[in-house]
C-alpha cells in the first residue's frame, strides 16, 4: 500500500459487528480504487496512469443543455434520515467514503472533490449537493466517528496523505477541497503545507461556533437563561449534535470544541503560505464571525474571492435553494487542468439554474421587456420564433448592442427556451479579470454571464468555439455601442476590420445578422460620457477604473476605438417592448476566396452590417403595428390567459 490504511480503508458502517451496513448500501460506496499503489490503477479509470488518445474538442463528452442536475430533489429530511442511519460508533478511525448519490461524473477528466466536514465530523453536510456535484466531480467525503479522539495534527496528516496520493495519480488534475467551518482549517493547512499541489479551496462560513453562539445572545438574559440559550444555539450549529443529542456526551462535545480551537490556532500561522485559489462563502448578518472572518481571510490570502449571502443562515450548505455548483461556476473556478479554459471548461446551464434565473431572478425583467423574436427562413420569409435559425453549429450571430446590453439576457433566455441552445457570447474583459472583487460581494451579473457561457472577446476564443461547433454571439460595436451617448440610439460603431468574416469562412460558419430595438422604449440617457468627462472627480475615477483592463481597439482612431468603460445615468420610461429579428442565414461554407481576397471579405462584412441595419429599420417600423407594445395591454392579456402565456405581436 502506498498510503497509511486509515486514509483509504472502508466507508464507515463496515465493521466486524455488522453495524451500519444498511447505511452503507444506501448512502456510500467504498473508495478502494484510491488505495491502489501509485501507477497501479487501471488506465481506463479516472486518475489512471495510462494515457488515452486525445479527442478533438468537438468530440469530448458534454452535458446536455438544461440537463437535470438533481438539485432540489434532496432535502433536510433526507439528511436527518442519513444521520440517524449512521453507526453510532464502530470504534474505527476517521475515513473516506464516496456517496452513492453522486454516481459517476458525466464529463471527461472530471476533477476530484474532497469534502471536509465541520466540527461535528459527520461528513454528510453536502448531501443536498451530491447529485449536482457528482455529475462534474469525483466526490469523496471525510468522516470522523462520534467518539474519535484523533488530534488536529492527526486529522491533517490523514487528509494530506490522501491529497498527495491523488496528486501522484493525476498530477495535472486539480483537487478541490470544500471545507465547512472546521473543515476549512484542515483545507487551509493542507494547502499551506503543499503549495506545489494544484488545490482549489472553498471555505464555507469560516467561523468559530463558540463565538457565533455568543454573539447571537441577547444581553438581557439572566445567567441561567444565558447558559441555556448558549447551549441551544451551539447545538443548532452542530448538525451531528442536534441529530444525535440522545447519545452525544458532553465530553465528546468539549473535545470537538477544543479540536476546533487547536485547528484555528494552527491555521492562522499558515495563511501566508497558501498559494492556490480560494473561494470564501460567508452568510448571515455582517456582525456574525463568519463574515468578519471572511474579511480577514480575504485580506490575508493571495488568490481569494468572496461571495457573501446576506439572507442565508449559518448552515449555508443545507439552505434551501443554495446551489454550490452554480456558485463555483459563476466565479469561474471550475476547471479540469492547470489553467481555467473559458471555452472547454464551460458546463452547460442546468434545468434548476434556468428555472432559478429566468423563473425567479429575471422574471420581472422578462415581464417588463416581453421579448418578441422573429427569424428569417432561407427563402426570405419572416416568421415568429426561431425556426429560421439553424439547429446545429457552428453559427455566428452578429448584431447591434443596445444601451447597457439590456437585450443580452432576453436573447440567452429565448434560445435556451425554444432551441435548447447556449449562445457563447464574446464579452468585455471586465467580466473576467477579477479586479472588481470586493469583500462583501454577492452573486452578481459578473457571475451570471459566466454561468451562461460568456468568454473574453478575442480571436483565439472564437477559433476554439468554432472548432467545437458552438453558437457564438458577436457585437462588433462592443462597449462603444453598449455605452453610447445621447442621440446615438441604433447607431452602429463597427470597426473597419474583417477578421471575424475570414474566420467564419475558414470554419464554414453560418452567419446570422440580427437587429434588436426597444432601448428607447425603456431608457433615456440623462448623463453620458461626454458629460462625465467634464467633471474632474468622475473623469479621474473612470480613468482609474479602466487602467488595468486590456485596451480593446487601442490602435483605432475615432469613436470606433473609444471603448471606455463607464456607467451613464439613465432615466427609466414606462416600458414598451423588446424586439429581435434574425436575418437570412449567410452560408460561409465554400467561400474560400474570402480568406485571401480582402475586397471579397470587405463585401461580406458590409453585407452583414447592412443586414443588421435593415433588420432594425424593419423592427422600428413594424413595432408601431404591435397591439401589445404597451405594458398595460400585455398585462391585461396575461391576466386573462395566464402569466406564462406568450403575448402575441405584429404579423410579419
Amino acid at each position: 500500500m502506498s498510503i497509511v490504511p486509515h486514509t483509504i480503508l472502508r466507508p464507515f458502517g463496515v465493521n466486524p459487528c455488522g453495524g451500519g451496513g444498511g447505511y452503507l448500501r444506501r448512502h456510500a460506496r467504498t473508495c478502494l480504487r484510491r488505495a491502489s499503489p501509485v501507477g497501479a490503477t487501471n488506465g481506463n479509470e479516472p486518475g489512471g496512469s495510462k494515457k488515452r488518445s486525445r479527442k478533438r474538442p468537438a468530440e469530448e463528452s458534454r452535458l446536455e443543455v438544461l440537463y437535470d442536475d438533481g438539485f432540489g430533489s434532496v432535502t433536510m429530511k433526507d439528511y436527518r434520515e442519513a444521520v440517524r442511519a449512521m453507526p453510532r460508533d464502530d470504534g474505527g478511525p476517521p475515513r473516506w467514503f464516496c456517496p452513492v448519490e453522486c454516481g459517476r461524473p458525466e464529463v471527461d477528466r472530471a476533477p476530484l472533490l474532497l469534502f471536509l466536514p465541520g466540527v461535528d465530523g459527520v461528513g454528510m453536510e453536502l448531501i443536498l449537493h451530491h447529485k449536482s456535484l457528482g455529475k462534474v466531480f469525483e466526490v469523496c467525503c471525510f468522516h470522523i466517528p462520534v467518539n474519535d479522539r484523533t488530534p488536529f495534527e492527526g486529522l491533517l496528516q490523514i487528509v494530506e496523505e490522501y491529497v498527495k496520493h491523488e496528486n501522484a495519480l493525476s498530477p495535472s488534475r486539480p483537487i478541490y477541497i470544500i471545507g465547512d467551518s472546521f473543515g476549512g482549517c484542515l483545507a487551509i493547512s493542507v494547502a499551506a503545507r503543499n503549495p506545489e499541489i494544484d488545490l482549489v479551496l472553498t471555505l464555507v462560513n469560516p467561523g468559530n461556533p463558540l463565538n457565533m453562539a455568543m454573539v447571537s445572545l441577547e444581553n438581557s438574559f439572566s445567567p441561567q437563561e444565558t447558559l441555556q440559550e448558549f447551549s441551544d444555539k451551539l447545538t443548532s450549529m452542530l448538525p451531528l449534535v442536534s441529530e444525535l443529542e440522545d447519545i452525544i456526551q458532553m465530553g465528546v462535545l468539549m473535545w470537538r470544541l477544543d479540536l476546533l480551537k487547536s485547528g484555528a490556532d494552527y491555521t492562522k500561522s499558515q495563511l501566508h503560505m497558501v498559494q492556490g485559489e480560494v473561494l470564501l462563502l460567508a452568510s448571515g448578518s455582517g456582525n456574525l464571525p463568519p463574515s468578519r472572518e471572511a474579511d480577514r481571510l480575504f485580506k490575508s490570502l493571495k488568490n481569494c474571492k468572496v461571495r457573501y449571502f446576506r439572507n442565508r443562515g449559518d448552515r449555508l450548505l443545507m439552505e434551501d435553494g443554495f446551489n454550490l455548483l452554480t456558485v463555483i461556476k459563476g466565479v469561474k473556478m471550475y476547471r479540469r487542468g492547470r489553467q481555467w479554459d473559458c471555452v472547454n471548461d464551460f458546463l452547460s446551464p442546468t434545468l434548476s439554474e434556468f428555472n432559478r434565473t429566468f423563473g425567479e431572478d429575471f422574471k420581472l425583467f422578462h415581464q417588463l421587456l416581453s421579448p418578441a423574436m422573429l427569424s428569417t427562413m432561407k427563402n426570405g420569409e419572416i416568421v415568429h420564433g426561431l425556426a429560421g435559425v439553424p439547429d446545429k453549429g457552428p453559427v455566428l450571430f452578429v448584431g447591434y448592442h443596445q444601451l447597457l446590453a439590456i437585450e443580452w439576457a432576453a436573447l440567452i433566455e429565448g434560445f435556451l427556451r425554444e432551441k435548447k441552445t447556449v449562445i457563447r457570447t464574446g464579452a468585455h474583459h471586465v467580466f473576467f479579470v477579477g479586479n472588481y472583487e470586493t469583500l462583501r460581494q454577492e452573486l452578481s451579473l459578473f457571475d451570471f454571464v459566466s454561468i451562461y457561457g460568456a468568454v473574453p472577446v478575442g480571436p483565439i476564443n472564437m477559433y476554439k468555439l468554432f472548432e467545437r461547433n458552438e453558437f457564438v454571439l458577436l457585437y462588433p460595436g462592443g462597449v462603444r455601442e453598449a455605452l453610447h451617448r445621447k442621440g446615438e440610439a441604433y447607431k452602429l460603431f463597427w470597426p473597419d476590420q474583417t477578421e471575424f468574416v475570414r474566420m467564419a469562412a475558414r470554419f464554414g460558419v453560418t452567419v446570422i445578422p440580427f437587429g434588436c430595438v426597444g432601448e428607447d422604449d425603456f431608457l433615456e440617457i440623462v448623463v453620458d460620457y461626454n458629460d462625465q468627462k467634464n467633471i474632474p472627480y468622475i473623469r479621474d475615477e473612470i480613468k482609474s477604473f479602466n487602467r488595468d483592463f486590456i485596451r480593446l481597439r487601442d490602435t483605432m482612431k475615432g469613436e470606433d476605438g473609444n471603448q471606455v468603460l463607464h456607467l451613464p445615468v439613465v432615466f427609466p420610461k414606462l416600458p414598451g417592448r423588446l424586439y429581435f429579428l434574425f436575418g437570412k442565414p449567410i452560408e460561409m461554407k465554400g467561400m474560400d476566396n474570402v480568406l485571401t481576397d480582402r475586397k471579397k471579405a470587405n463585401q461580406v462584412y458590409f453585407q452583414i452590417e447592412s443586414e443588421v441595419q435593415n433588420a432594425m429599420s424593419y423592427l422600428k417600423r413594424k413595432r408601431n403595428d404591435d397591439p401589445y407594445r404597451s405594458i398595460v395591454r400585455r398585462a391585461l392579456y396575461q391576466a386573462t390567459w395566464g402569466p406564462s402565456a406568450l403575448v402575441p405581436t405584429f404579423e410579419p
